[in-house]
């Protein structure tokens, strides 16, 4: 699950962990006719177009991050080019439509079901007679044998990332003919759709070797409607051609060249005409937009120079042609390194009026993570009342709506709206409430204006959360808070300026303040005098304040993480928490701080999934300790996790009425929600650009592509009419 994306093992839990375990979970939403899950906030921006109004033949370069090592989805390095081949180029039983519900891919299979449920599971596959791999031999039970034999995790000789769900798998066999597959599992598992997607060849899987490094550097057998060319990593490119083995609808493209290009630098590669399709950030997807539109006086000024004043160039003018000649010289060249970068700006803009964007939500929320091993936010009331002192409705306002996209703060942390097993629990936390939160921290002991101890200055790498090697960490101030501000949404009313559009109680139940009172000093008889700045005191208990460490990455693709970040700061500062933010290198933020432990706060995102009782379980599961004494977190970042949120994952996978397992998984999702470990914010924005006359192609949202769909317009071809796929109205 990713920010950006993605098991370290020491530390005794706490009892905060523990305290709320015994109480009740409320009643779920949904309990009458509506459906909790709800719709998709955005549909897919594809530009759909038929295939007869598409051209026969062409190249697609499309911009991705990085080839990758391996082309193995189920190894450890796999990334999300690894994803995008396998869907080009690999049978898959089930692929996601555009409401994140896995559905059946009639190019390889005509039926899969559960067949028999005593004395096992057993699921029957009948597959698509047709379908073959590209060596010509028909795709069968050996196959799937092959790649459960892989991935049962029973032959350590196989270097696998995870297991999950083959594992339950007891035998393979072929059926009453060779187009059938009969999987019997040796416990119940309901998410048995998620398995044998993609499914590789038998000579990828049939042995250790052949799995640790046959599909590495290359993919010589494959079954879909394009084939892995070849892989340049010289060039940093992956090249997939039609497979002309395809029994299904003919790609239209001829080629998809997948081009390593940073994020930073698509928009001048678009503008180059080196790139037809490329996912960007909100800056870029501005300068898109404004290149689009007639220009005119009112078009806002972009690029080299645009935020000089009338009185700067006067004062450039002045001193190039002023008595200094030193000065004057510097400030000729300047005027003229200047006046180059706006005429290259302006060609690009020019060239930029080919594309527009095509933006939807990605299936992917960006969280707050609380880290729940050690220090304040061991105790479940700091981290409860740092809950409820966020606003989620405004970071989700800040981020997206000056996207034109739905500003919703996400309701759950184990699907998103439109998903089978989405419902709203943020109920079970409770919304922002600055007196709640106030309260909590009251009961917890920490005291506005209590006596602070001399702190030992730390050093300019922040501390235990800023380890790494060129990390710039420092305080909350206004300042920092100011920098990068531009172009973000609405003003924040108590603090002014902008902000940038850019890139587990163990209950279930919301907390209740008791009766207050509950820490010395936190509160006096009514009519006694406030001690002088007493309001604007730090919070402090046992002679320290109350500062959490902020760690962000600091790379020019985080900065909508920053604008959160501060956002957030300023939220925390109206309670009595403050913040110490510590910037490090992207390559150090998730591997040096993250899985390390080493932070107090933390914004990344995880993917959705159509399986949450399988995927998300390792992201919340209790830690426990290891042999050596450490701690066993799994992908559980922030430390927090109960027995009872286990429980509920372990039934839910483990039954096969699929409405019961929904249920189970809200109720997990509730109980999650109150142990306030990670606060769910808002989904991921989905922006592309694309050429114009490029279809069925775009932000997909949640739905798998269909890559023999895509192409170019026939020349005087119009996509389709009627309601298409762009984004999502705005508020």
């Amino acid at each position: 699950m990713s920010q950006h994306g993605v098991g370290p093992r020491a530390v005794t839990r706490s009892v905060a962990f523990l305290t709320a375990g015994v109480l009740a979970v409320p009643a779920l939403t949904g309990c009458g006719s509506e459906d909790p899950a709800g719709k998709p906030l955005a549909a897919p921006d594809i530009q759909p177009a038929g295939r007869d109004r598409i051209a026969d033949g062409g190249t697609l370069r499309w911009a991705v991050d990085s080839v990758p090592d391996t082309l193995n989805t189920f190894q450890s390095d796999a990334d999300a080019t690894t994803m995008r081949v396998a869907q080009a180029a690999l049978p898959s039983m089930f692929r996601m439509n555009a409401s994140g519900r896995p559905e059946r891919d009639p190019a390889y299979l005509e039926s899969a079901k559960v067949v028999e449920t005593e004395p096992k599971q057993v699921v029957l596959y009948k597959l698509n007679q047709q379908a073959v791999w590209s060596d010509g031999r028909e795709i069968g039970a050996a196959d799937f044998a092959a790649q459960w034999r892989a991935l049962s995790g029973k032959d350590t000789a196989y270097w696998t990332a995870r297991n999950a769900g083959y594992d339950r798998i007891q035998k393979i066999e072929r059926g009453d003919n060779a187009l059938e597959v009969r999987v019997t599992f040796s416990r119940p598992y309901a998410d048995w759709r998620s398995l044998f997607s993609p499914l590789y060849p038998k000579d990828v899987m049939g042995t250790p070797d052949s799995f640790n490094d046959g599909a590495r550097r290359k993919l010589k057998v494959s079954a879909g409607p394009f084939t892995v060319k070849k892989v340049d990593r010289e060039d940093d490119e992956i090249t997939l051609a039609r497979n002309p083995r395809w029994w299904g609808e003919p790609a239209k493209l001829s080629e998809i060249v997948l081009r390593t290009v940073p994020r930073d630098k698509r928009a001048a590669e678009l503008a180059a005409g080196t790139l037809d399709v490329a996912e960007i950030d909100p800056t870029a997807a501005r300068r898109i937009t404004v290149a689009a539109r007639p220009q005119s006086s009112s078009s806002p000024l972009m690029g080299p120079g645009a935020d000089r004043s009338a009185a700067d160039a006067l004062h450039s003018w002045a001193v190039a042609n002023g008595t200094d000649e030193d000065a004057a010289d510097e400030e000729t060249v300047a005027r003229k390194k200047l006046r180059k970068a706006s005429v290259r700006y302006a060609r690009q803009q020019q060239a930029l009026r080919g594309f527009e964007v095509r933006k939807s939500l990605e299936p992917a929320f960006t969280q707050l993570a609380l880290n729940g091993a050690e220090g304040p936010l061991a105790d479940e009331r700091v981290r409860r009342a740092v809950a409820r002192a966020l606003d989620r409705k405004e970071l989700a306002k800040a981020v997206l709506k000056p996207l034109g996209l739905p500003a919703v703060p996400v309701g759950s942390h184990l699907a998103l709206s439109g998903q089978a097993h989405y419902a709203d629990n943020s109920g079970a936390l409770g919304g922002q409430d600055t007196k709640e939160a106030q309260a909590l921290l009251a009961d917890a002991g920490w005291v506005r204006g209590g006596p602070v101890k001399e702190q030992k200055k730390k050093k300019k790498d922040g501390g235990k959360a800023a380890g790494a090697e060129g990390e710039e960490a420092s305080g909350s101030s206004s300042d920092e808070r100011d920098e990068g501000t531009d172009g973000v949404g609405e003003d924040n009313k108590a603090h002014g300026g902008q902000d940038p559009a850019d890139h587990l109680a163990h209950d279930g139940k919301q907390y209740k303040h008791p009766a207050r009172g509950g820490a010395p000093g936190a509160y006096a008889p009514e009519g006694t005098a406030a001690p002088a700045n007493r309001g604007a005191a730090p919070l402090a208990k046992n002679g320290k304040p109350l500062t959490l460490r902020f760690v962000l990455p600091s790379g020019p693709g985080s900065q909508t993480l920053r604008t959160v970040a501060d956002r957030i700061s300023r939220m925390l500062e109206r309670v009595g928490i403050g913040t110490d933010i510590s910037k490090v290198s992207d390559e150090s933020y998730f591997k040096d701080h993250i899985a390390s432990g080493q932070y107090d706060l933390a914004l990344y995102s995880w993917p959705a999934t159509a399986f949450p009782a399988t995927d998300a379980r390792p992201v919340y599961a209790k830690p426990v300790p290891a042999a050596d004494g450490s701690l066993n977190v799994e992908q559980n970042y922030t430390r927090v996790g109960t027995d009872q949120v286990d429980q509920l994952f372990d039934e839910a996978v483990s039954t096969l009425d699929e409405g019961e397992s929904r249920s189970l998984i809200r109720k997990a999702d509730s109980r999650i929600w109150a142990a306030a470990g990670s606060i769910p914010l808002f989904q991921r924005p989905q922006l592309i650009a694309a050429r114009k006359n490029l279809v069925n192609t775009g932000a997909f949202g949640f739905g798998t592509p269909a890559y023999e769909d895509m192409g170019f317009l026939k020349k005087g071809a119009k996509p389709a009419s009627g309601p298409s796929a762009k984004g999502s109205p705005t508020e």
